[in-house]
């Protein structure tokens, strides 16, 4: 299993959006980055991911799981654009701002801090493991 983070703008996409779409899960549509792209092709069903708000919030407030492998994004024509459906699991107890993990040294090469504006971006499985204990989560 490997592990990722998905950022959203709460009022274009929020985590409570996403819980609502159940099991059934929700394309990560309208990804228009060649990098994130090859990130998403590059996932395998049963991967997880954090579900990060950006905007104001910036922070880490749930755990997805991907549901369906890369597939032709469907909003648009262009063949170029994939991406994958995934998932809420479970929302952070405490969520993990971006301060806090800048914060933490041991974080420090996160893609994260160093490439904040990558809008789905891989997460080492020592990282994934440190955010979780940052948001008293159970991984």
């Amino acid at each position: 299993m490997r592990y990722w983070l998905f950022k959203s703008e709460p009022s274009t996409w929020s985590w409570d959006q996403q819980v609502a779409k159940g099991d059934v899960g929700e394309e990560w549509d309208g990804v228009r980055n060649y990098q994130a792209r090859n990130f998403m092709r590059e996932m395998s069903v049963g991967d997880r991911g954090f579900f990060y708000h950006s905007q104001k919030e910036r922070s880490v407030v749930g755990v997805i799981e991907v549901c369906a492998a890369a597939h032709p994004d469907s909003t648009t024509d262009d063949d170029r654009w994939d991406c994958v459906d995934i998932k809420a699991l479970y929302p952070f107890e405490t969520p993990v701002s971006l301060d806090q993990i800048k914060a933490d040294e041991r974080l420090s090469e996160m893609v994260l801090v160093k490439s904040s504006r990558l809008s789905v971006q891989p997460v080492t499985a020592d990282e994934w493991q440190l955010i979780c204990g940052l948001g008293n989560t159970n991984p």
